[in-house]
C-alpha cells in the first residue's frame, strides 16, 4: 500500500490552513513564524486561517499559556477567521470517530501492559532492531490472540500497514517516503479512553477541511502516521509543508540563552508588531532581494515555492534595524502612546510638564525629532526624558564650555537670549538668527551650542541645537537661560 500526495502551486479548492500550539508555555518566535506563513497562505488565496488549541496534555497545558497565545497573535494582528477551537471540549467526536474504527477493524484493543511493551522494544534492541510495538494484539486472520489479563484495561491501536510506503511531496523539503514497516501501531486512545496527540489531530484536520498543513519539521514523523490514518477514514488528504527550524546566532537551536524568545517579550522591549512580522516572514521565506514591505505586500507575494530547505538564523540586531525602520514610519501619536507609561514609570507626570506655568514640549513633537535613530520606543523614551526633567548640568562640563570661557561666551549669549525675546519661534528663523549672534561675536558653532545644550537639557549630546529651541518654546528657552545670565 502506496499513500501519496503531490503539492500544487495554486490550489483548486479553496484554501483552509490552522495554526495548532499546544498552550504549554509562551508563544515563541518558531510558532509565530509558523502562525504567519499559514495565515498569509490563506490571504493570499482569499481562504480561511483556523485557530486550534492542541490542550490535551493535561499536566502542562494551562489557561495563561492560552491566554498567552491569543495575546501574541492579537499583538502581531494574525486574526483567525474560525476557531479556536480545543481538543479537550472534543472529546466526544474523538470517542466517535474510534467506535466506527473498531467497528471498521482499522483500529483494536491492545491489552500489553506499558512494561510488556517496553520487554518487546528491548528484545528488538538487543537483536539490533528497530524497537517497537510487535502486533501481539493485533488481530489477523487465523491468529489466536492471547487471554485477556484479568482487571486490565486496554488500549486502542491503529492497524498501521504492514508493507508499502507512505509518499509525500513536501511543499518545503520535496518528496519524502517512509516504509510502513518503519512504523508500529500507533497507540490512538490510553487505558481512560483519551485519545493521544496524532489521533486527535487526523480528526481534526479532516473535521476541519485543512487544506495545507504549514508547521514546523520536528512534526515530520507525525506526518507518516497521520497520513494513514487519514487514508484509513477515507479522508481527503492535506498538503504538507515542514519548516525548518529558527537558530540563534551561534547555530544552536534558538532558546531562551540567546534572549528574548517569547513574542510577548518584544513589545516590552519596545518592538513594533509590523517589524517583527517583517522580521519573520524572512527567516525561511524570500522574495528575491526585498527586504522591507509591508505585510499587506508580504500576503500578495507569499507563496510556498519559496520558503527555505535550511534553517534560519535569528540576528537581534537585524531586528532592531527592522524596528528602526517602522519606527520612523510609525505615526507620531501611536509612538507617544506606546512611550509615554515608559517616561511615567521613570517619573514624568503628564499632567504636569509645565515649566513654572509654560508647558514642556508636546510628546508627540518630541518624538518626531528624536525616533530617526531609534531601534526601539525604549530608546525613544530615554532620549525624550532631556525635555521632561530639570536639567541638571555636570560641574565640570558647566566649567568647561562656559564658566572658564565666560568672558568670550557670555557676551554672545545674552545676545542671543535677547534676540529669542522677538525672533520668530521656528526652526526656519532660529537657525539664521544663531548664525548671526556667531558673525557677530566672531564665534564657532559649537561655542555658542554647547553651553546652550548643556543650560537648556543638562548634557552635551542633542539633537540639532534650533529643534531643539523650538520644541522648548520661547518662555522655557529665555526661563532655563536666565539662570546663568
Amino acid at each position: 500500500m502506496t499513500a501519496s500526495i503531490s503539492a500544487v502551486t495554486s490550489p483548486s479548492s479553496p484554501v483552509r490552513t490552522r495554526f495548532a500550539p499546544s498552550p504549554t508555555g509562551y508563544l515563541h518566535l518558531g510558532g509565530a513564524r509558523t502562525a504567519l506563513f499559514s495565515w498569509a497562505y490563506a490571504r493570499h488565496f482569499g481562504g480561511t486561517f483556523v485557530l486550534r488549541v492542541e490542550d490535551t496534555d493535561l499536566e502542562r497545558s494551562t489557561p495563561e499559556a492560552v491566554e498567552a497565545i491569543i495575546e501574541g497573535m492579537q499583538w502581531l494582528g494574525l486574526a483567525h477567521d474560525e476557531g479556536p477551537f480545543f481538543q479537550m471540549q472534543r472529546m466526544d467526536r474523538y470517542r466517535e470517530v474510534i467506535a466506527q474504527m473498531l467497528a471498521d477493524g482499522t483500529v483494536y484493543y491492545c491489552y500489553s501492559s506499558p512494561e510488556e511493551v517496553e520487554a518487546m522494544r528491548e528484545k528488538m534492541r538487543a537483536a539490533g532492531e528497530k524497537p517497537r510495538y510487535d502486533g501481539t494484539w493485533r488481530p489477523e486472520s487465523g491468529k489466536v490472540l492471547p487471554p485477556i489479563p484479568a482487571g486490565r484495561t486496554p488500549v486502542v491501536r491503529f492497524k498501521n500497514p504492514l508493507d508499502g510506503e507512505v509518499s509525500w511531496d513536501d511543499v518545503v523539503k520535496g518528496t519524502i517516503t517512509i516504509a510502513n514497516r518503519e512504523m508500529d501501531d500507533l497507540v490512538i486512545a490510553r487505558p481512560d479512553g483519551t485519545p493521544t496527540y496524532n489521533f486527535c489531530v487526523v480528526v481534526d484536520d479532516w473535521d476541519m477541511q485543512i487544506t495545507h498543513v504549514i508547521r514546523g519539521d520536528d512534526h515530520v514523523n507525525n506526518t507518516p502516521r497521520q497520513i494513514n490514518i487519514l487514508k484509513a477514514l477515507g479522508a481527503t488528504l492535506p498538503l504538507y509543508g515542514h519548516v525548518p527550524m529558527i537558530l540563534g546566532a551561534d547555530g544552536e537551536k534558538l532558546s531562551k540563552r540567546h534572549g528574548a524568545v517569547s513574542v510577548m517579550d518584544y513589545p516590552a522591549q519596545g518592538f513594533l508588531p509590523e517589524a517583527m512580522l517583517n522580521y519573520l516572514a524572512r527567516l525561511g521565506w524570500s522574495h528575491g532581494n526585498e527586504e522591507l514591505f509591508s505585510i499587506e505586500q508580504f500576503c500578495e507575494w507569499f507563496d510556498l515555492d519559496h520558503l527555505s530547505k535550511s534553517p534560519a538564523q535569528f540576528n537581534p540586531e537585524k531586528l532592531a534595524s527592522v524596528n528602526n525602520h517602522y519606527i520612523k514610519l510609525a505615526d507620531n501619536e501611536r509612538l507617544a502612546g506606546l512611550v509615554r507609561p515608559l517616561m511615567e514609570k521613570d517619573g514624568v507626570d503628564f499632567a504636569e510638564v509645565t515649566e513654572g506655568s509654560t508647558p514642556l514640549p508636546d510628546l508627540a513633537k518630541v518624538i518626531g525629532l528624536l525616533k530617526e535613530r531609534a531601534h526601539t520606543t525604549h530608546e525613544i523614551a530615554t532620549a525624550a526624558m532631556l525635555f521632561y526633567r530639570s536639567p541638571s548640568p555636570d560641574a565640570a562640563l558647566l566649567d568647561q564650555h562656559f564658566t572658564a570661557v565666560a568672558a568670550t561666551i557670555k557676551p554672545a549669549l545674552i545676545d542671543f537670549a535677547e534676540r529669542c525675546k522677538t525672533v520668530e519661534w521656528t526652526k526656519a528663523a532660529l537657525a539664521p538668527m544663531i548664525k548671526e549672534v556667531l558673525v557677530a561675536h566672531t564665534l564657532k558653532m559649537p561655542h555658542i551650542a554647547m553651553p546652550l545644550r548643556l543650560m537648556l537639557t543638562g548634557q552635551l549630546q542633542t539633537p540639532a541645537i534650533d529643534l531643539v529651541l523650538e520644541l522648548f518654546g520661547r518662555e522655557v528657552v529665555l526661563e532655563r537661560l536666565q539662570k546663568y545670565l
